[in-house]
């Protein structure tokens, strides 16, 4: 069976809407909650970015079954790894077992605000790998010293952990991150319906199996609106354009300014074609569609504009699960 979850967007929402809104969705009968966790907004017209860490504190003791995880969080520059082992004990213990630490390499966007450069991609690759290892130990709750390429640790432990620990969600884009580092973690996650990743994933050794206890998760943007299209489609465009670009082209543009130069000529109508606008429902549910028939298992939806998000949970989030989880046990197991 497909999870459906929903995105709690920093860039759009500040933090008390934030946890309004992991309450609201939990209510709707979302499975889950994915929160964003990023130093900046990719544009200006989205004008938030609260720490992440500390909303999550707050979300884990306003909802009491809504699993949660980060999407994603980069342990590599803004944060050291030892660091973000500990904030995910900490996270998993305030909501009682329902946290999962999603990483990823990163975007300039977030991590050159230290003053560090920003690394080629291989580079990343190697110190995302050298930060699993490190957050692996001390989430296993060994006493470590760690001296690797990139990062060290000197006497490091977790005082305050979770016995079951941390899963793990590893974020792809492909076959050189999974190569390099799929047995390190404990699910894939993931921004298209692309099956090749899973596929890449099942034959990298040692990465755990998907469907046997790992997971595929994925995020899709949506612009619902009660009844103008026109309206749902301003919003993608407005707030959203920066999407199209693509994570590999999306992780090296450093600023608001580089983002909405780099997205001036995209028009609303290119938005719209990728982004289901609008009150119609069965749209939204045909795009989700692609990522079960992929072989994901977790879909998590974003609603782009936080102003909008509480009247999306309170008036279409239900009737919208309802449509996804129908269609879902209506298809053949062999499509799916």
């Amino acid at each position: 069976m497909t999870d459906f979850g929903y995105t709690l967007m920093t860039e759009q929402a500040g933090p008390t809407d934030l946890v309004e809104h992991s309450v609201a969705a939990e209510e709707a009968g979302f499975d889950f909650a994915v929160m964003s966790d990023h130093y900046s907004p990719w544009l200006t017209e989205q004008g938030h970015a609260p720490y992440a860490w500390s909303v999550l504190g707050a979300v884990a003791q306003a909802t009491s079954r809504l699993q949660l995880m980060s999407y994603v969080t980069c342990p590599t520059m803004r944060y050291h790894p030892a660091v973000v082992a500990q904030k995910a004990a900490t996270v998993q213990l305030l909501s009682e077992g329902r946290f999962t630490l999603g990483l990823g390499s990163g975007e300039n966007l977030n991590e050159h605000v230290i003053g560090a450069g920003w690394p080629a991609v291989a580079t990343r690759h190697e110190m995302l790998a050298e930060a699993l290892e490190i957050i692996r130990a001390l989430l296993a709750g060994e006493l470590l010293d760690f001296r690797g390429d990139h990062f060290r640790v000197d006497a490091g432990r977790l005082w305050d952990r979770p016995a079951g620990g941390v899963p793990i969600g590893l974020a792809v884009g492909g076959p050189a991150v999974i190569r390099r580092c799929a047995a390190l973690a404990d699910h894939l996650v993931a921004t298209e319906p692309r099956s090749d990743l899973i596929e890449d994933w099942r034959a990298t050794p040692g990465a755990p199996a998907i469907g046997d206890g790992a997971r595929a998760i994925a995020q899709i943007p949506i612009s619902w609106d009660p009844s103008d299209v026109d309206a749902a489609v301003e919003r993608a465009h407005r707030q959203f354009r920066w999407f199209g670009g693509g994570w590999q082209v999306n992780a090296d543009v450093p600023t608001t300014a580089g983002f909405a130069g780099a997205t001036k000529f995209v028009r609303p109508e290119d938005v719209a074609r990728s982004i289901p606008c609008g009150p119609d429902l069965d749209a939204i549910v045909e795009t989700v569609r692609p990522f079960w028939k992929a072989g994901f298992t977790d879909i998590a939806l974003v609603q782009i504009d936080g102003a909008t998000n509480p009247q999306f949970l309170g008036e279409a989030a239900e009737p919208l699960l309802a449509r996804l989880r129908d269609e879902y046990r209506a298809e053949p197991t062999e499509e799916r």
